[in-house]
């Protein structure tokens, strides 16, 4: 069974204010209060092997991260919940 993980931040390759740079890490906060953080590609895999499980939570409301593809390639992104943009884009940048 995966664990759960939230993310609440996250860093993207070049500016992060740019909606077009893809994201290199997400990362969050551990029970302990100790930081976590990802490559894109490790939470990719930690997905699909179904070791872990993670979420937003932006303005109160969860929406789930899955693993999509465009041409070829596989990229993070949050199920669309009818809001834009992507809650995983719209977090803050990672320590």
């Amino acid at each position: 069974m995966a664990t759960k993980r939230q993310v609440s931040c996250i860093n993207k390759r070049g500016s992060h204010y740019s909606a077009h740079e893809r994201i290199s890490h997400i990362g969050g906060i551990n029970h302990d209060n100790t930081r976590w953080k990802l490559t894109e590609d490790q939470a990719i895999k930690d997905i699909e092997n179904k070791q872990y499980e993670f979420y937003v939570l932006v303005n109160g409301r969860s929406s789930d991260v899955i693993v999509a593809s465009y041409q070829g390639c596989k990229y993070l992104r949050t199920i669309a919940d009818g809001y834009s943009p992507d809650n995983l884009l719209s977090l803050p940048e990672c320590p």
